[in-house]
């Protein structure tokens, strides 16, 4: 029997979120073969703690479905979620949602949950993948290892202070991580793989460079499931902040995303008003349709920690 993708269980997954008087998890489910208990994975039940959950990890192999052809998740899939909605802060007036890598940073179960997590997803096949699970899984992953890198090095001012070596201005060739037995580098997640594969000016919305001038970083994991409203969603929220655009005298200073990445967002700064003006507010929509130029652009590098930079 063929096992249900991550990126599927990760989809059912977000209905532990939707509805949360209906659903919980718990460390034990129904074998699909032998029809006993398999440690190590979650099915809707009761609460499971991230003490609970580690605590499953470490008996044995995580399981899929159950033998009433429910969808299991993953406890790798489930405690990672948890943690980063937990250490995510609600956005503040500006819109900006910091992260408490310090608190991260102090928990050694949230610091096995984080490692366990990258570790499962560095065992699974994207190429076995559609291409919305493949978008999925390389964004959570690019995401989770930024995580692990700014928390490896904390505390620390900003992720260009990590260097990848001697002459570089950040963390981004290093090679952290191992897919399909290849070394991949964040720069080889982001620009060969989801910019190469996956074109989409979208895609700019998914992925967190742990930086206060870049999109925030997403409540819970990527889905399947919600990632064509989640994108729109995390669009509509940056270009509308005053991270992504912000309105002058001279013109808009925009966020120099669109700038490196132009070619993303029609190869042109009038393909870039075009982007902006499909998620602006009434405000913005009307500068746009006025005929408002571009005149600058602008990026914050300090990192966008709960306790940092404030």
């Amino acid at each position: 029997m063929r096992l249900p993708s991550i990126c599927l269980l990760v989809s059912a997954f977000s209905l532990l979120h939707s509805a949360p008087s209906a659903a919980s998890v718990s460390a034990s489910v129904v074998s699909p073969t032998v029809g006993q208990a398999v440690p190590g994975s979650v099915n809707i039940s009761r609460p499971l703690t991230g003490q609970a959950v580690l605590q499953a990890q470490a008996v044995g192999e995580t399981a899929s479905v159950s033998t009433d052809n429910s969808i299991v998740i993953p406890v790798e899939i489930q405690a990672w979620d948890e943690v980063l909605r937990r250490h995510l802060a609600v956005p503040d007036e500006t819109g900006l949602a910091r992260f408490d890598y310090a608190a991260l940073s102090a928990s050694t179960t949230d610091n096995k949950i984080l490692s366990n997590y990258i570790a499962y997803l560095e065992a699974r096949d994207p190429d076995d993948m559609s291409e919305s699970e493949a978008i999925v899984f390389w964004a959570n992953l690019y995401n989770a290892v930024t995580i692990r890198l700014i928390v490896d090095h904390y505390p620390v001012k900003s992720i260009k202070k990590i260097k990848s070596g001697m002459f570089s201005s950040g963390p981004w060739s290093r090679k952290l991580i191992t897919v399909n037995g290849e070394r991949l580098s964040l720069d080889n997640v982001e620009h060969d793989i989801l910019r190469k594969q996956f074109p989409s000016p979208l895609i700019h919305y998914m992925v967190n460079c742990a930086s206060i001038g870049c999109p925030n970083l997403k409540a819970g994991l990527w889905t399947t499931e919600t990632i064509e409203a989640d994108q729109e969603r995390a669009a509509r929220e940056f270009i509308n902040s005053p991270r992504g655009v912000v309105i002058t005298e001279d013109g808009l200073v925009v966020s120099s995303i669109y700038k490196w990445f132009r070619s993303d967002f029609g190869g042109s700064w009038s393909g870039v008003l075009a982007h902006l003006n499909n998620y602006a507010d009434p405000e913005l929509a009307q500068a746009i349709e006025l005929g408002i130029k571009i005149d600058d652009h602008d990026y914050d590098w300090s990192l966008n920690g709960v306790h940092d930079n404030e």
